[in-house]
């Protein structure tokens, strides 16, 4: 089996950002305005505003009174560490007061947080994942009470809201032709999913359509949890099918922290020479895993966590200002290989910003009153 080579991969990552470019365009065609109101490599996304500011600076941001909330459904693992990272760092850059409440997987309390964001008189509320059957109805008393709302990687229902997300029908799709290419689309796979997550439920999507164009790939077992130690459950959840299924040949793990969990099966296992894993988002602790010695993890896609915080804040603070803001906002992801990252001996995100500059976008959805850096 053969991984491409990473000139090829570059293709693909500008394919990717030129595609969703064109979402992001097709949105912004249709707008809503809100009710007038480094050295470890971590997140490299600067504070996004114009060229020149081109406003001026709203009264509540100047003074500092400005207050968006992020109600979370999770907040351990890499992903959404660095996605608050950079969620903050945009706010302090934009005098913002940002509260986070998290719901640790609780999807009860995420609503219940919700609630509280709305009867704390959030100037705009970014709700972040999340289960529509609990979720929904309070982002309907959040639209009722006036308070214009992001939801990023949630099912919202009908109610209004502007939407952003990943892409995770591209981010999917590019995975599985590295293990369609890798297996000669043949093969006994296991595929990690829970439902009910909308980012997941876009990538099963994917997955189903993969199997159908590719018969001789069989789905010898499901599996999956997410929770608060979501890589070690899954990972016990991997060796006993990997045990039950010894013909395995590959893992579609769709989630970062799914992939770990299917790696470290792997490697307990000894079965390196054997399964590969391909799966989705990037994180610097992703990155160590990926090029470890020995790594069964090959492949993955994903966007920069941080960047996609940082545009959640400012899509948050232009609807806070009352301004034109895209109802559909998506961030372009870009595949990347454990040969590209090896290659090119990237050891973390800032590096692989700098190889891929597509992965930050300060120029979706910038503050038209923040001089661009």
């Amino acid at each position: 089996m053969s991984i491409r080579p990473h000139r090829r991969l570059l293709a693909g990552a500008v394919a990717l950002g030129a595609l969703t470019a064109a979402t992001i365009a097709a949105g912004a065609a249709s707008a809503t305005t809100a009710p007038p109101s480094d050295d470890t490599g971590a997140a490299s996304e600067a504070p996004a505003g114009s060229d020149a500011a081109t406003a001026e600076v709203p009264p509540a941001f100047a003074d500092g009174s400005a207050h968006i909330a992020v109600v979370a459904q999770l907040s351990a693992g890499d992903y959404f560490e660095q996605w608050r990272a950079g969620a903050e760092a945009q706010a302090e850059a934009l005098g913002i007061e940002l509260d986070f409440l998290s719901a640790d997987g609780d999807n009860d309390r995420h609503a219940l947080n919700l609630q509280q964001a709305v009867s704390e008189g959030a100037d705009a509320i970014i709700v972040d994942h999340g289960f529509p059957e609990t979720i929904q109805p309070a982002i309907g008393e959040a639209v009722a009470a006036g308070i214009p709302l992001v939801a990023f990687d949630v099912d919202p229902g009908e109610h209004e809201v502007v939407t952003l997300t990943q892409s995770d029908e591209v981010m999917a799709g590019a995975v599985l032709e590295v293990l369609g290419a890798d297996t000669g689309g043949e093969g006994d796979v296991i595929y990690v999913y829970v439902a009910g997550f909308a980012p997941l439920d876009r990538r099963d999507a994917v997955w189903q359509e993969f199997k159908a164009a590719n018969p001789g790939i069989n789905e010898v077992a499901q599996i999956g949890v997410v929770s608060d130690n979501t890589a070690a459950q899954v990972a016990e959840q991997a060796k006993a099918a990997l045990q039950a299924n010894p013909d395995v040949t590959a893992i579609f793990a769709p989630y970062d922290e799914f992939a770990k969990g299917a790696k470290q099966a792997i490697v307990e296992l000894g079965l390196e020479d054997q399964v590969r894993v391909y799966g989705a988002d990037i994180s610097n602790a992703d990155i160590a895993e990926m090029t470890a010695e020995g790594s069964p993890w090959v492949a993955t896609a994903g966007t920069d966590a941080s960047n996609v915080g940082a545009v959640a804040v400012r899509a948050a603070a232009l609807l806070a200002a009352g301004l034109e803001t895209p109802d559909a906002i998506v961030v372009p992801p870009a595949l990347i290989t454990q040969q590209l990252l090896r290659d090119e001996g990237i050891e973390n995100v800032g590096q692989l910003i700098e190889f891929i500059p597509e992965l930050s976008t300060p120029e979706i959805v910038p503050i038209p009153w923040l001089p661009a850096e």
